[in-house]
């Protein structure tokens, strides 16, 4: 597809500034493609993956039809499956229409108090982006009218779907106004996807981005095998080579986000965290740091970091491998933005992580390439010279008599200059911020982990092999999957709602993933009784959960949600 330049797309320009002053000249395929056809009027479904520019692909449209003139009139609605993706959402169309007269656009979304967002919604807004479970509250109780509805966009559809959203996405749709534009933007197509759009839309286009498209070829990405204990030595290792300027580093867990800031704040990094326990406040203060590069290491879990956009991430570290190969490809998507060279390095443990990164390749259908962890002289020689530099830079300055004088007065106490040199040389770089110089011995250490890998990789891979041999694909099947996720500790929590009041799994499955962000997928079974639910989340989560549903409604209902009898504990196998 030939792409256009925002400069010959068919919009105002305001907008056209406002994009110009964001550094952005070429569309995306996705915003090529789809761009012209909303504004033309028309339903689109929009298929595509993470990082490829759908947010602007909706936006701009959005703001180029409607009516800023109608301050009260909520005339385009955005749908989206977690809190993250709707604030990301709204930063865009702020950005995207600071030089537009009269724009007004409010996020609603769990975990968020409501009573902030009446006052918002009262002051009116043109444009309204939340999650389907907070704008289906505004609607019964009377805070978001949407009669005057123009444009309805289901951002990210599969996602909300998984995360069970399903029910209060169709009662959305039936109460707005037919006479509407819609647009979906999905990365699959399910047979669910596609019974919405024939209900919903009418004689919609299809975009479709390819595959090909989801990784960035600026972005250079490796792989090392590490042995867990030394994890935070070869991530200080990197971080010491490459130098990158800002970098994101992903754990799969909040606990290993939270020791893993730690450890990197003793050894003297400006690093600080991002994970669903942190209240919104506390994550617009980290965010802010981190864009102004008072913090050079951001720690995070992919959940708390959907929905950042910072242009000049240097390099994206997965300190753990993803659980989801989408996650890698989201995750690596941070850096190499904006035509930027960028770098994903990944660390992989174990004969199972290297399964699960193969898997990873075949999907984003690009190849990782292993690489040795530094060596201890490779980090000192980049240490030592980065340190030279600053020396000859503030040499370079000048302005350096009175602390000649201090030198002076010490070499009088039998000391030479050439002692004092060395000696500050060592406070520099030995003791700066109580992080040393890497120690030669563990060179040995990850060499032999490195052997060892090998082996065991050449050892899946004949396996492998042979499974192929048999009838059977090289990947994991969806039942393999499915058992994986079968052997993960579940807690059971215990939700004071049941059949009594008419409550489904939809119900259950989309309030939580709602509040939490947390995928629909990765929750267990749901039990309704009844006078109440219960429901298997993972038991890693579950103080998360019991947190996020705290003064939860679910169909009007305060709930009371606590752990259940038997939690935590593990499904049984089939």
């Amino acid at each position: 597809m030939q792409k256009m330049l925002f400069s010959d797309m068919p919009i105002s320009d305001a907008i056209k500034r406002a994009v110009a002053e964001l550094g952005f000249e070429e569309a995306t395929a996705i915003q090529t493609a789809s761009i012209p056809l909303i504004l033309s009027g028309k339903d689109i479904i929009g298929q595509s993956q993470t990082g490829t520019g759908k947010t602007a692909a909706f936006s701009i449209p959005a703001i180029e039809k409607i009516n800023a003139k109608e301050r009260r009139v909520v005339q385009v609605l955005i749908l989206c499956p977690t809190r993250e993706l709707a604030v990301q959402a709204c930063d865009e169309i702020n950005k995207f229409s600071k030089y537009v007269e009269g724009v007004r656009v409010v996020p609603v979304y769990g975990g968020q108090p409501i009573d902030r967002q009446f006052r918002a919604l009262r002051m009116g807004a043109q444009i309204v982006v939340g999650t389907p479970g907070r704008v289906m509250d505004h609607m019964r109780r009377g805070t978001l009218k949407l009669d005057q509805l123009r444009m309805i966009i289901l951002d990210e559809a599969d996602e909300m779907l998984s995360m069970g959203f399903r029910e209060d996405i169709e009662t959305i749709l039936q109460d707005v106004p037919e006479q509407r534009q819609t647009l979906l933007f999905s990365a699959t197509m399910s047979p669910e996807i596609l019974q919405l759009t024939r209900r919903y839309q009418t004689q919609p286009e299809l975009i479709k981005v390819t595959r090909e498209q989801l990784t960035v070829p600026s972005i250079e990405q490796y792989y090392y095998e590490v042995p867990s204990s030394k994890k935070v030595e070869v991530l200080c290792r990197l971080l010491d080579v490459y130098n990158p300027r800002l970098s994101m580093v992903f754990c799969n867990t909040k606990r290993q986000v939270d020791e893993l800031v730690s450890q990197l704040q003793l050894r003297g990094y400006l690093a600080d965290g991002l994970h669903g326990d942190m209240k919104q406040p506390a994550r617009d203060h980290v965010m802010d740091l981190f864009r102004a590069g008072n913090i050079d290491v951001l720690v995070a879990t992919d959940v708390a970091a959907r929905g950042i956009d910072v242009d000049d991430i240097g390099a994206v570290f997965n300190y753990d491998i993803p659980q989801d190969e989408e996650y890698y490809v989201h995750r690596i998507g941070r850096t190499g933005r904006a035509g930027r060279e960028g770098r994903a390095f990944t660390f992989v443990t174990g004969r199972r992580e290297a399964y699960a990164l193969r898997n990873i390749m075949r999907y984003t259908n690009c190849k990782i390439q292993l690489k040795a962890v530094p060596s201890s002289s490779q980090v000192r020689e980049k240490r030592v010279g980065k340190f030279m530099d600053k020396v000859r830079s503030v040499i370079g300055e000048g302005n350096l008599e009175e602390y000649l004088q201090i030198v002076d007065d010490m070499t009088g106490e039998d000391l030479t200059s050439a002692d004092i040199a060395a000696a500050l040389v060592k406070m520099a770089l030995v003791k700066e911020g109580r992080r040393g110089l890497p120690s030669r011995e563990d060179d040995d250490l990850f060499a032999a982990h490195a052997r060892n890998q090998s082996r065991g990789s050449m050892e899946g891979r004949r396996r492998s092999r042979d499974r192929d041999q048999a009838g059977r694909p090289g990947g994991r099947s969806r039942s393999e999957r499915g058992t994986e996720r079968e052997r993960v500790p579940m807690a059971r929590l215990c939700i004071s709602i049941g059949r009594q009041n008419k409550v489904n799994a939809g119900h259950i499955l989309g309030a939580i993933a709602g509040e939490t962000g947390l995928p629909g997928k990765s929750f267990g079974r749901i039990e309704i009784q009844d006078r109440q639910t219960i429901v298997e989340v993972p038991a890693q989560h579950r103080h998360e959960v019991l947190e996020a549903m705290k003064g939860c409604r679910i169909l009007g209902k305060q709930v009371v949600i606590q752990e259940a009898p038997g939690s935590p504990r593990r499904r049984p196998q089939k």
